[in-house]
């Protein structure tokens, strides 16, 4: 089993329509440690990408996650617009001529994403960012992968972890971005980053698992 080309178009129209769906819950997250404004870039950010996808549509996997990084990065406010356009165009780096990708495939591309991410916001495991759905995600995933689960259940592991993950942000105190400026107050607040990073695995497993 793969995850075709059109798999990776059906995922991506579901993240908008998911970040869409959750806007006002991602800007609420936001308003206790943040500026009030993740789920509003977010929601912008990817109406602009999924209205360029149809130029690219018939390109292979990699070009369509660049696409979407390059427009998350000049649309999206804020930190994610970079945070996530890294990630996009990461896994479209690692994912490069490929018109279908196996569950291997698409562990190497989250882990090219979550590095990119690492490597521009330099937070590490624990700072109550995004990161800290994606690392589990990921761990997870590879696990999977090692321990020879299907695609089904590769995909529902890394989201069952990356659920996880987020919930795990509500007692920390931020390290990272606009919410370590509370200090001890971040804590007790789930982080929006994380959230939206979940939610968009989440969009893949339910979009993947056939």
């Amino acid at each position: 089993m793969t995850i075709t080309r059109d798999d990776v178009l059906n995922w991506l129209n579901e993240c908008g329509r998911v970040i869409t769906e959750n806007k006002d819950y991602l800007t609420q997250l936001d308003s206790a440690i943040g500026d009030a404004d993740h789920g509003a870039n977010m929601d912008r950010g990817f109406k602009a990408a999924l209205a360029k996808l149809p130029s690219v549509a018939d390109k292979d996997i990699g070009t369509l996650f660049k696409s979407v990084g390059m427009t998350l990065v000049q649309t999206v406010g804020g930190a994610g617009g970079p945070l996530y356009g890294t990630f996009f165009m990461q896994a479209g780096t690692a994912a490069a001529n490929k018109m279908e990708l196996t569950v291997g495939d698409w562990a190497a591309a989250l882990e090219a994403a979550l590095n990119g991410v690492v490597a521009r916001g330099k937070a590490q495991p624990g700072d109550k960012t995004m990161v800290d759905a994606l690392t589990p995600a990921l761990s997870a995933l590879k696990q999977a992968v090692v321990d020879g689960a299907d695609q089904n259940e590769s995909l529902r592991r890394s989201a069952s972890a990356a659920e996880q993950g987020m919930k795990d942000t509500i007692p920390l105190v931020a390290k990272k971005g606009r919410a370590s400026y509370l200090g001890e107050r971040s804590a007790g607040h789930q982080d929006p980053g994380a959230t939206s990073s979940f939610l968009l695995l989440k969009a893949a497993t339910d979009t993947w698992t056939k």
